[in-house]
């Protein structure tokens, strides 16, 4: 954990959150700025800059972060409609907060394709 990371200190507990989803690797909470009816953010526990932070032993972490969104897509009834788990990475990526995070948006038809 860094002293001063918001994700780190949601996943620690020392922040409350609208958590959907807790167990030893990984904090999902709802965002607080929703761009869906559904807007969940997936953080690894464990402080993780960025995609291009990952190391090849965080590979299971990865997987089970997705494998997480699928499952809360279940919960939130988004599953069979559709979702986006998007992530952003870096400056140029747009992000903002710089601890690795999922978005899994659904619940509306998407106004932007992806192409």
């Amino acid at each position: 954990m860094t002293d001063s990371c918001i994700f780190c200190k949601i996943a620690n507990n020392e922040i409350q959150s609208n958590i959907v989803y807790h167990d030893e690797q990984v904090t999902a909470f709802r965002d607080i700025h929703p761009v869906a009816p559904t807007h969940v953010l997936i953080v690894p526990n464990r402080h993780i800059e960025s995609v291009s932070s990952l190391k090849s032993e965080d590979e299971a972490l990865a997987g089970h972060m997705l494998a997480v969104a699928g499952q809360i897509a279940v919960k939130e009834g988004i599953a069979d409609s559709g979702y986006r788990i998007i992530t952003n990475t870096g400056i140029n990526g747009g992000q903002t907060v710089f601890h690795m995070h999922f978005h899994l948006i659904g619940g509306q038809r998407m106004k932007h394709p992806m192409g």
